[in-house]
């Protein structure tokens, strides 16, 4: 059955309502419901910014460009190929045609089952619109979606017979007509209807097609997938030839051929697409774990992302790099800190962006501007394991900046950097949060096969990250005779050797993002990756404090749809961390002394053990028991920050469950010995020291010179370097000074010493408008419903003539002062004209009950309230007809 037949059926579903057939999108959308216009406002809430007036405004946005671009990227492959389909049928089309279009002469259960829930969907977003037996797109979805030669339609179908040949001349459209074997017609009209008409007839095609030339059909078979453009030479090869002149191909210029959408359909035996996709694809698993054994991994990545973020930050307690002029971190500093945590340089920047994003890490603003901690930091220090995690993946889970993207380009070409502008993407956190529930569709233990993973995410947004919604992509010729393939299909065989020709365009809106560069792979990709190194997958399967963050249930596998309503993140997060805290390792007190100046720490230390040591001794391994190695440096460094060697001593003797090695203790009272024998200041810089002895060696020492020392006195020397040049420089040739102050106490240097001040942590950029709640929703509706009421109320012919201005009343103050009076004393309603403070107008529907003093209060039937109006801001009014309001 052809397009033509089942446009003249009458198939109507069962269901389908009885009433008038709206003639507009404001009147289908003035039929619905409440729940439906909460529905539809639900699913595309730009169309709340602002509240629109009545549901004629209503329908007006919803088929602006921008509304329907961004309602279009946010259907499934299925819903999409429904408007797809849609668009290159008949306007209205009747169920039964679209059907057709999705199922072929064949049919399919599949498409049939899934296709009134996709008719559904698009009635549910205003994309389509009227009964079942005369669907319409919207005119702004069809434009986007329909063919053209400027947008090539997704389905690679091409111009009707009646489009393709609307510029040709009445002889040449009887010359086809005769051709192909139809009788001559009077008027170019009725003989593209003829045409139309073979071209839709199963049988008669069938037997033209059966004339032509294995070569002629060989050069169909490349088009009917599309793309259905092709360039020809100026002498056509016979089999094109005789395709041309039966109008199996029109020519749209003098080099360019089209196969007519009817020709493509009936070679396609009917089906608008390739491939229709009813069903989603189902995630995969690819292996399965015991559930214990995934909540282990999974914690223990957890406890290495708290110790990567510590031993980072904590690198750059006396501050870090220096900000970049456009903002960032410079490559050489991002490969010193990747050096530093012995990572690649893109998980450099990953845990770089996540201290970032959980305020940990901020610039200071200064004019010399560096990065360092934030305050946050110390608080985020003094907080148990598992709730530090939370403060690390809570955030993560909502950014929108994306560290992935470090490396990259911009638009404009230029190098995105780590803590950089330019790295934020809106659609991220919904990627996120979407591939942890599809890995929540497993079972407990489950780990993902990713790319079914990635296939799901195609389907269920096949436009998000393929560019911007309408725009064609650029023309890819492809070389050799012939035709050239359709997208997919291989070329079989050349139409001759005169016949060079080439594709026009690539497919357009709604093909599949090619998934090397598709943003949304991308970030799921990356999304997997991060989950597994902050600990929310185990070896690939979502762990249990995973699913308690996103609010899942944990005692079996379950779908997203089958949870109870979302609560807080915070709240969600302090259910992960408490189903997190057993998991972990507990903190040890103590460490073992060994005899070559090491000590083994058998788990992670409490905080105070752990910043002590972390600065009298270097971390030499890390794992499951960390190596800490005492070094003269390392011992300084406790002395410079005001400890004594009896106080080492006794903190080592505290800690340590092994006594204290007698080479550690001889290396403690070393250093101690000649720790502040000389004393280093500002003069610009001076070394004293009571052993002129001391000093005359260091002025004999070669090494000395760069820093320009010179005595003043027996114990003093001068030197032309600051001070902190001088301490490296006298350290670096084996001695141990010590800074002092103008009154010569010794200074104190701690670890902790520089933070930025006060920083919050970046706020994500929204993805659209947020998503309004119940009572926003309730009270848009209410709104709309009553801005229609008084847009659409019937008014009384006054008996003189009432002058509009703006579609408002224009009245004099007397008649206004009247009218509403009369009302007050019937009870009756009158329709206002109403300008407010700031000189916006309005109409409204009042019942006065009260007028004096200037003012007249009332029920406003727009607002649903009782309100008060001055009278010199009505413009008008007039009476409403009996039976309104």
């Amino acid at each position: 059955m052809g397009i033509g037949e089942l446009d003249r059926e009458a198939h109507v579903p069962e269901g389908t309502g009885a009433g008038a057939a709206p003639r507009t999108l404001a009147e289908a959308l003035r039929a619905r419901g409440d729940e439906g216009l909460a529905g539809l406002l639900r699913a595309r809430p730009d169309l709340l910014s602002p509240v629109p007036n009545d549901l004629t405004q209503l329908a007006t946005r919803a088929g602006t460009r921008g509304s329907v671009v961004r309602a279009l990227e946010r259907l499934d492959r299925f819903a999409l190929q429904t408007a797809e389909a849609l668009a290159v049928a008949p306007d209205p089309a009747p169920y039964a045609v679209l059907r057709a279009l999705l199922t072929g002469d064949e049919g399919d259960p599949e498409i049939e089952a899934a296709l009134p829930g996709a008719v559904a969907l698009l009635r549910e977003q205003a994309l389509v619109w009227g009964e079942d037996d005369r669907l319409r797109l919207v005119r702004t979805a069809r434009e986007l979606l329909a063919p053209s030669a400027q947008h090539p339609s997704p389905t690679g179908l091409g111009p009707t017979v009646a489009e393709a040949t609307a510029g040709m001349s009445p002889g040449r459209v009887q010359e086809i007509i005769a051709t192909a074997g139809l009788p001559a017609t009077h008027d170019p009209v009725s003989a593209v209807a003829a045409l139309t008409e073979l071209f839709t007839d199963r049988a008669r095609m069938g037997a033209l097609l059966d004339e032509a030339p294995p070569e002629a059909l060989a050069v169909l078979d490349r088009l009917v997938w599309g793309p259905p453009y092709g360039e020809v030479t100026a002498n056509p090869a016979p089999p094109v030839r005789w395709l041309r002149d039966r109008g199996l191909l029109l020519p749209v210029s003098a080099r360019t051929m089209v196969l007519p959408r009817e020709v493509a359909l009936h070679l396609r035996g009917g089906r608008a697409h390739r491939a229709p996709e009813p069903v989603a694809p189902v995630v995969e698993a690819a292996r399965d774990y015991r559930p214990q054994v995934v909540d282990s991994a999974a914690a223990g990545q957890a406890y290495a992302a708290l110790a990567t973020v510590e031993e980072l930050l904590k690198s750059w307690d006396q501050g870090g790099p220096q900000v970049l002029r456009a903002g960032g971190m410079s490559v050489r500093d991002l490969k010193r800190t990747a050096a530093a945590l012995d990572v690649t340089e893109q998980l450099a920047a990953f845990w770089l962006e996540l201290c970032f994003g959980a305020g940990l890490l901020a610039s200071d603003g200064e004019a010399d501007e560096r990065y360092a901690p934030t305050p946050a930091y110390d608080d985020w220090l003094d907080l148990p394991a598992a709730e530090r995690w939370a403060r690390l993946v809570a955030p993560w889970l909502v950014a929108t900046r994306v560290a992935g993207l470090v490396g990259g380009a911009d638009a404009k070409g230029r190098t995105l950097a780590a803590l950089g502008p330019d790295l934020d993407r809106a659609p991220a956190p919904e990627v996120r949060h979407r591939v942890l529930e599809l890995l929540a569709t497993l079972p407990p233990g489950a780990a993902a096969d990713p790319e079914t993973v990635y296939a799901r995410l195609r389907w269920e947004r096949p436009l998000r990250g393929a560019g911007q919604a309408g725009q064609p992509r650029p023309p890819q010729p492809t070389g050799g005779a012939g035709y050239g393939s359709a997208a997919g299909a291989p070329a079989r065989g050349a139409a001759g050797s005169d016949d060079s020709t080439t594709t026009g365009h690539a497919p357009g809106l709604g093909t599949a993002p090619d998934p090397r560069t598709d943003l949304r792979s991308r970030l799921a990709r990356w999304t997997l990756a991060e989950a597994e190194l902050l600990g929310l997958t185990g070896r690939g399967a979502l762990s249990a404090p995973a699913r308690a963050l996103l609010n899942l249930p944990l005692a079996e596998a379950a779908t997203p749809s089958d949870h109870g309503g979302r609560v807080e993140l915070s709240v969600a997060a302090g259910r992960a961390a408490t189903l997190l805290a057993p998991l972990l390792p507990e903190a040890v007190d103590h460490v073992l002394l060994q005899a070559d100046l090491t000590a083994v720490a058998p788990g992670p230390l409490r905080r105070p053990l752990a910043d002590a040591l972390s600065v009298l001794a270097d971390v030499e391994s890390k794992g499951g028991a960390t190596v800490y190695r005492f070094t003269p440096g390392s011992v300084r460094r406790a002395l410079d920050s005001g400890r004594s060697a009896s106080d080492l001593h006794d903190f080592l003797a505290a800690h340590s469950r092994t006594p204290v090695p007698q080479p550690l203790a001889y290396l403690i009272d070393d250093v101690a010995r000649k720790h502040g024998h000389l004393r280093i200041g500002a003069a610009s810089a001076y070394v004293r020291c009571d052993d002129d002895a001391v000093l005359g060696e260091i002025l004999a020492d070669r090494r000395s010179t760069a820093l320009g020392l010179r005595r003043l006195a027996p114990t003093v020397l001068a030197a032309q370097a600051d001070p902190a040049s001088l301490l490296d420089g006298l350290r670096a040739m084996g001695y141990a000074p010590a800074a002092e102050s103008a009154e010569g106490d010794v200074l104190v240097t701690r670890a902790d010493a520089y933070r930025t001040p006060a920083r919050t942590a970046p706020v994500p950029v929204p993805d659209g408008p947020p998503a309004p709640d119940t009572t926003l929703l309730g009270a848009a509706v209410k709104a709309i419903r009553a801005g229609d009421r008084a847009a659409t109320a019937v008014r009384k012919e006054p008996a003189a003539p009432v002058e509009a201005a703006g579609g408002l009343p224009r009245t004099s103050a007397a008649e206004t002062l009247a009218t509403v009076q009369a009302a007050a004393m019937t009870g009756s309603a009158v329709w206002i004209g109403y300008v407010n403070a700031e000189g916006a107008a309005s109409q409204r529907v009042i019942a006065p009950v009260r007028v004096e003093g200037g003012f007249v209060t009332g029920y406003d039937h727009t607002a649903d309230e009782v309100r008060t109006y001055p009278l010199h801001r009505i413009t008008g009014v007039a009476e409403l007809a009996d039976d309104q309001v």
